[in-house]
């Protein structure tokens, strides 16, 4: 028996409890899937929404992915194609991955978590090739499900919680950890994370702008009435104004109204500019943020002349150099056995971003081989390669010696 019938000899009634109605945005955040509170990481899904995020990160994985990572005879400087690294680089890392997917997929996560990672899955030690090993597949592990561990002993280790059950320990040589900026130098910091405000900001001036649409008046007007509205006559306005003229379908309609009621118009108000020049600023800190320009992003009114040039390079010397850096550095430091290292190097091509005009390209390679009485400095067939063409015998060329060289060299001999 409670406590309210021993005193009263019954229970008072039980008040109905009110439907639960939550925001759509606070459900998906209890169920994980919004921004976590405090200091905690932001939802990778959740900030691509944003435009302006998708675009800094899709442009800079896919242009990674795109661009060529060749293994390089770090003397000879030709492409080492018999090399087993040169083909899991350039063309396939894994079984159901080609390198473009593979690139992309670790660029987003290094930009998005801080830090991306694949398990080397190694051959065994060839006795008669120096006794060395060579990786055979790329793996790429959640960064989620991995935790980067520098031991007493100065070693680097990988706590690894596969989707299945229980921890593997990874030790450094069997892991290409691709690291972004770094406090400690052993774990990278989030692009995301550390932009968190500004993407929050940017997602709440669009949701703000989606309910104006859903649910806010494109009259941009108010209703002003002579006398006291009695509640039946209140009720019924505001019924027929939120049925007839809220919402964006209902954009353009003429107000009809009843009785001494007036529609006073106003135009755009100075919130109405803040608002737009707020969701612009956004858009700069973002690109600010991950180092794109901003015409890049689609939000500038630029002449796209020969300014496109001059962009480009910027892109490639300012936001791609410092990937390449950390791409390139990681795989000599993991996928190279101390055998090869120091004999071989992986470096990308950014030279299609870097291209001038046809006419730009016709120039340069023509002073390159030597025409305008210019020392020559590259053959015909590497003029070739750089336009991705086929190599074929070169024509006489009185200026150049039979090896591509200037002919003073053949008199010479």
């Amino acid at each position: 028996m409670g406590l309210m019938q021993r005193l009263f000899g019954h229970a008072p009634p039980r008040a109905e409890a009110a439907p639960f109605v939550a925001d759509p945005m606070v459900m998906e955040t209890l169920r994980g899937g919004g921004w976590l509170f405090g200091d905690g990481e932001v939802n990778v899904a959740h900030a691509l929404r944003n435009p302006s995020v998708y675009r800094c990160v899709t442009l800079i994985s896919s242009t990674i992915g795109m661009l060529p990572l060749h293994l390089i005879d770090a003397e000879t400087k030709e492409k080492a194609k018999d090399h087993p690294l040169f083909v899991l680089l350039h063309r396939e890392p894994n079984a159901w991955q080609t390198a473009h997917e593979f690139r992309a997929l670790m660029q987003m996560r290094v930009l998005t978590k801080g830090n991306a990672y694949a398990r080397v899955v190694w051959s065994g030690v060839d006795v008669r090739n120096r006794g060395r090993r060579t990786p055979l597949r790329l793996i790429p592990l959640d960064p989620d499900r991995v935790t980067p561990k520098l031991t007493d002993a100065w070693e680097m280790v990988y706590e690894y919680r596969p989707p299945s059950g229980g921890t593997q320990i990874i030790a450094a040589s069997d892991m290409l950890h691709l690291r972004g900026f770094s406090l400690d130098g052993v774990s990278g910091i989030s692009v995301l994370r550390q932009a968190r405000d500004a993407i929050r900001l940017a997602l709440d001036a669009d949701l703000a702008l989606r309910r104006l649409f859903q649910r806010g008046s494109f009259v941009g007007a108010t209703l002003e009435s002579d006398g006291e509205l009695s509640q039946e006559a209140y009720d019924r306005l505001k019924a027929s104004w939120n049925e007839e003229y809220s919402g964006a379908g209902n954009a353009g309609k003429t107000p009809i109204l009843e009785g001494k009621t007036k529609l006073v118009v106003h135009g755009s108000s100075a919130k109405d500019s803040q608002s737009n020049e707020l969701r612009g600023r956004q858009v700069e800190e973002i690109a600010r943020v991950f180092g794109v320009p901003r015409p890049l992003l689609m939000v500038d009114e630029t002449s796209w002349g020969s300014g496109i040039e001059a962009l480009g390079r910027f892109f490639v010397q300012f936001t791609l150099n410092q990937w390449f850096e950390c791409w390139q550095q990681a795989i000599e430091r993991t996928l190279l056995d101390p055998v090869d290292k120091g004999l071989f190097v992986a470096r990308f091509n950014p030279g299609a971003l870097l291209r001038g005009s046809l006419k730009d390209q016709a120039d340069y390679f023509a002073k390159a081989l030597g025409a305008g009485g210019h020392q020559p400095w590259m053959h015909v067939d590497e003029v070739r390669d750089t336009s991705d063409l086929p190599e074929r015998e070169a024509p006489p060329n009185p200026m150049m010696g039979h090896n591509g060289g200037p002919g003073l060299e053949d008199d010479e001999e």
